[in-house]
């Protein structure tokens, strides 16, 4: 457990109560050497994977129900499988965290390398693979030089490399990293930045990493938080995973809340048995909004969620139930905004990340995005008129079609923002800019009619 001195020193992971699956050793200040990771346990599941049969490890995983932590949530040992029997094959892991409000991965790579190796290694033991590409984000220093150092004494002490502890397994993994491109965090585009290209999305079909990944042969996406769990279930069992959690999401997942409350942080926690409720309010956890103000609005799900509001503070953390709510967990950031916030700022700040990140790739999203954070630029500078609202409702669905006009929403009936979104882009980033238009504007109408009828003074 981390001491109140450590977390002081420690800004971004909060030690709350609950089980701890792979944040165990966050409390220890030297968690991220490898003779601490092995006096923890540390490549313990690998000794044991390795007297096992491959497919067995694979099963395991499979049993665990080990849903993926980047953002789809898609069961890690069901996507395993999709990999046909081609060789040379790949793993690939994603650890270009850069959606915004997200930095648990980030976590994971600082403080614990040592696990997400040995999750990279009982992976490419259960698939065959003997190569494995540890992909960080660019701006992730601290995170690129633990990892590299974890990497070095993980080879000098015969955990990676040929004939690993002895046997007759040869697996080598290697780390590279990006130039901070928002995109790259879609698979498709990572592979096409290893593969020394610019990072831009692939169609999908026919290029299911799967199928035709890195260098076109077979290649397995995971993210990091996903095989940061490996280990613990290798070495507890499946069925001691899933007395975490929910029936339908076992185990934990780690979360970044940010924002409007009073403690910020990273937490471990049950999936499916924690509401946002007791998130943003319990004792173990954030402990309320800030300044004891009123909640506003907050993102659930990394900021290419749609929004969601008090009314949906009780719902569990479970993927199905806030998916059928209309948004998603995503990659496990929440960003909170209590009722001093602006909802046309907030909704431009959103939009604005994700104009500039945009890799012009798809017309709808390059020429679409664009507009939208020039209209709510205008509408904040005073300039704008009364058909801006509807046009940038207009614009979204160019982007990613549905019934956004409120009107025709609420004649069908409907109470949420149709998710998943349909799009008319090779990948989300392009509708990602519209989810903050379309929640901020059926809930917050009036703010935009306000700025536009009443203009502010825009500042000399």
């Amino acid at each position: 457990m981390a001491t109140n001195a450590y977390v002081e020193h420690a800004p971004g992971y909060v030690d709350n109560v609950g089980p701890k699956v792979v944040t165990s050793r966050f409390g220890d200040p030297e968690s991220y050497k490898l003779e601490r990771s092995e006096a923890t346990g540390g490549y313990g599941a690998l000794r044991a994977v390795l007297q096992m049969k491959p497919d067995e490890v694979h099963g395991q995983v499979r049993d665990a129900v080990l849903l993926g932590r980047g953002g789809a949530g898609f069961p890690a040992g069901v996507k395993w499988g999709f990999m046909p029997p081609v060789w040379p094959r790949y793993l690939v892991v994603n650890g270009d965290e850069s959606e915004p409000g997200t930095y648990k991965d980030r976590l994971l790579m600082e403080r614990d390398p040592h696990q997400l190796i040995e999750g990279c290694l009982i992976t490419c033991y259960a698939l065959g693979l003997n190569t494995c590409f540890l992909y960080v984000r660019g701006e992730m220093a601290l995170a690129q030089e633990r990892i590299a150092e974890a990497l070095n004494d993980a080879y000098e002490a015969g955990y990676v490399g040929r004939n690993i502890m002895g046997t007759d397994v040869s697996i080598d993994v290697v780390l590279t990293w990006g130039a901070g491109a928002y995109i790259v965090g879609e698979e498709t585009a990572l592979i096409e930045s290893l593969e020394g290209n610019r990072g831009m999305p692939r169609l999908k079909p026919p290029f299911f990493p799967a199928a035709k990944g890195l260098y076109m042969k077979p290649t397995i996406v995971n993210n990091v938080e996903t095989l940061a769990n490996l280990p613990w279930i290798m070495l507890n069992g499946p069925e001691a995973y899933k007395q975490f959690g929910s029936e339908k999401s076992p185990g934990t997942r780690m979360l970044a809340i940010s924002g409007h409350v009073k403690r910020p942080g990273v937490y471990e926690v049950e999936q499916g048995k924690v509401t946002f409720r007791d998130l943003f309010y319990g004792d173990n956890y954030c402990q309320g909004i800030r300044d004891d103000n009123d909640l506003k609005m907050f993102i659930p799900g990394g900021g290419s969620a749609p929004w969601f509001f008090e009314d949906q503070l009780d719902l569990p953390l479970e993927a199905a139930d806030v998916g059928a709510a209309g948004s998603m967990l995503g990659s496990g950031a929440i960003v909170v905004m209590d009722e001093t916030t602006d909802a046309v700022r907030a909704c431009l700040r959103v939009v604005r990340f994700f104009a500039r990140e945009s890799c012009g790739k798809c017309t709808p999203c390059r020429e679409g995005t664009t507009w939208e954070e020039k209209i709510l630029q205008r509408i904040l500078d005073g300039h704008g008129r009364p058909e801006d609202i509807d046009l940038l409702l207009d614009i979204g669905s160019q982007i990613s079609p549905g019934p956004y006009p409120v009107a025709a929403f609420e004649a069908a009936g409907e109470t949420a923002v149709p998710f998943p979104p349909k799009q008319t882009t090779i990948c989300p980033l392009g509708p990602s800019s519209v989810a903050p238009i379309t929640s901020a504007i059926r809930r917050f109408r009036d703010e935009f009619e306000a700025k536009i009828q009443a203009p502010e003074e825009v500042p000399a």
